[in-house]
């Protein structure tokens, strides 16, 4: 037998395995039957907690969750107390794998004496008794209270405060009155996420309010980016919520945040779920598509639970079969959105009059008590004339989203056409440049769901030659590697260049990717001197212009350097 530890960490709000706050242990193991070890793991967690006395203890419940080769298993724990409820399921899991291995458990039951008493001082030390009655009165007086390490707010946005963990009032002096929320959105999905919060921001700010926006590549208040990077996850979230300046919030959430921390939030208002497809496969024990289905839609728990539309909705793409799937296990209200308008989750929520969103004649049409034309399709910049596909999805998925907000109708076309697949407004996402005849999409499309569709726009539109550019992270097997090369063969391309990206090598030896890739479009018919190798997408992109003519069409799929290449291709 073999064990090891991936990882141990804290769940900070609603999670894959509950709805509380807590702890988890990641952990492989081969030639054992998953329920012996989650028995042992939890055998010991109990005596440990037997060991420790009452007065270093809690209430908890224990979770768990098992696929092959591995488990995930998780105790609830009170937000002070999440350090040692990490410390806590590591001892149990090492006396565990002690078990196991060599079925004696004797001399690591005397070893854990000491980590034991270090334990008790580490509790004490994290206890913060004040800090859970603050907690325990936000509740009561239904206020939201955001948590971490170094601070801690009451209310959103202009009706917020925000504390030094050591030093925020006494709960008996606090005006709850003057604390309120603000409409607050979660966006997740494999693709469209960035997009979708871009734009509905842009809606937001149609509507005259200043939205804080978090997502992968930066977080934002009102027209102010308050710093670049990945806050797709409750650092960010609290970020935004705790700026006075936002009126309105929409939080992108990545499926590596959800599954780290959990949700960012107790509550929202609504909830958009884009799509769900192949990608980050294998991590967190999440192998397959439909465990994706799942964890994209926890978002689901923010939604107050029942029927009741005033209160919450959760927007769905009732394209996506998975989603339709999935809908079937959650019990909150559902705003879907199609392409099809015969569709029959459309059909239906139209003979309960219930809200959905759809495409029909060409236009896009809102549908609640009444149905309303949005816009026509190919007058909506970000469609490029409705080629983009994916784009109507996601304008399709922000309208039911931001009805569900309240934003009116002439705000949401103003937002609609006021947005642009351009490096201002949606930076990285179908941008389109024109560049000495040739014409360039640059897009950041990583996985061959979202590439498919990029290359679908491209295959829309004429040109003497295309030529592609693309790359792929290290940390993807082989295969994700292929069907991405499949799917940017579709287009039919002249050139193909394989840009390496040293950074996401991951684990991967330098070339070995494109070699993977270049020897692969070899087996397809593809002559050697149509494959080009780059050292970065920089390089490629050079080389790739060096051969583009007027009347070509030059599609850059670019994961790292994108600031470079938009110099490159613009000259500013």
């Amino acid at each position: 037998m073999a064990f090891e530890l991936d990882e141990v960490r804290r769940l900070t709000g609603p999670n894959l395995l509950s709805n509380e706050p807590g702890a988890i242990i990641d952990v492989f193991f081969d030639n054992v039957e998953a329920q012996v070890v989650i028995d042992c793991w939890q055998k010991h967690l109990y005596h440990c907690q037997v060991s420790l006395g009452s007065e270093y203890t809690w209430p908890s419940n224990y979770y768990d969750r098992h696929y092959k080769g591995g488990a995930s298993m998780s105790i609830s724990a009170p937000m002070d107390l999440l350090y040692s409820a990490c410390d806590l399921i590591e001892l149990a899991w090492d006396l565990c794998v002690a078990e196991l291995s060599v079925g004696d458990n004797s001399e690591c039951s005397i070893s854990m004496l000491p980590r034991l008493a270090a334990l008790k001082e580490t509790i004490v030390d994290e206890r913060h008794p004040q800090l859970l009655e603050l907690m325990r009165q936000a509740q009561a007086h239904d206020v939201v209270c955001l948590v971490d390490d170094d601070e801690i707010s009451l209310g959103m946005g202009a009706k917020s405060d925000t504390w030094p963990i050591d030093a925020f009032p006494d709960p008996q002096s606090v005006s709850w009155q003057q604390y309120s929320t603000i409409p607050l959105a979660l966006i997740t999905g494999t693709n469209g996420k960035s997009t979708s919060v871009r734009l509905a921001a842009g809606i937001a700010k149609a509507a005259s309010l200043s939205a804080g926006v978090t997502s992968t590549d930066f977080i934002k208040v009102g027209d102010t980016i308050i710093d670049d990077g990945d806050y797709s996850g409750p650092g960010g979230a609290r970020l935004v919520l705790r700026d006075k300046r936002t009126e309105i919030a929409f939080l992108e959430v990545a499926r590596g945040g959800l599954l780290r921390r959990g949700l960012p939030v107790q509550f929202a208002n609504v909830a958009l779920i884009t799509n769900v497809a192949s990608d980050h496969l294998g991590q967190y024990g999440i192998n397959t598509v439909e465990e994706i289905a799942t964890v994209k839609s926890m978002v689901s728990k923010a939604i107050p639970q029942g029927n009741d539309f005033t209160k919450g909705m959760l927007v769905l793409n009732a394209d996506d079969v998975l989603l339709v799937k999935e809908s079937e296990k959650l019990h909150v209200p559902i705003c879907w959105f199609s392409e099809n308008e015969h569709n029959p989750q459309i059909l239906q929520a139209l003979s309960q009059h219930h809200p959905c969103v759809f495409v029909q004649n060409n236009e896009l049409v809102y549908s609640d008590s009444e149905q309303v034309i949005i816009a026509a399709v190919s007058d909506i910049p970000m469609t490029v004339n409705g080629t983009a596909k994916h784009n109507i999805q996601n304008a399709l998925g922000v309208i039911g989203l931001t009805k569900a907000l309240g934003i009116c109708n002439d705000d949401v076309l103003s937002g609609l056409m006021n947005f642009s697949s351009d490096a201002s407004d949606n930076p990285g996402r179908g941008n389109i440049y024109e560049v000495n005849g040739i014409t360039v999409i640059v897009d950041f499309a990583h996985n061959s769901h979202s590439m498919q569709a990029v290359v679908n726009m491209a295959s829309s539109m004429p040109a003497k030659a295309k030529h592609v550019m693309f790359s792929h992270a290290g940390d993807r097997s082989d295969k994700d590697m292929l069907d991405v090369a499949k799917a940017v063969s579709a287009l039919r391309p002249n050139t193909y260049v394989l840009a390496e990206i040293n950074k996401y090598l991951r684990g991967r030896e330098p070339n070995e990717i494109s070699f993977l890739v270049k020897e692969h479009l070899l087996t397809t018919g593809i002559v050697e001197e149509d494959i080009i190798l780059a050292s970065d997408p920089l390089d490629g992109t050079r080389k790739i212009m060096d051969r583009a003519v007027v009347g070509d069409l030059v599609l850059l799929f670019v994961l790292d350097d994108r600031e470079k290449v938009q110099t490159l291709l613009t000259g500013k």
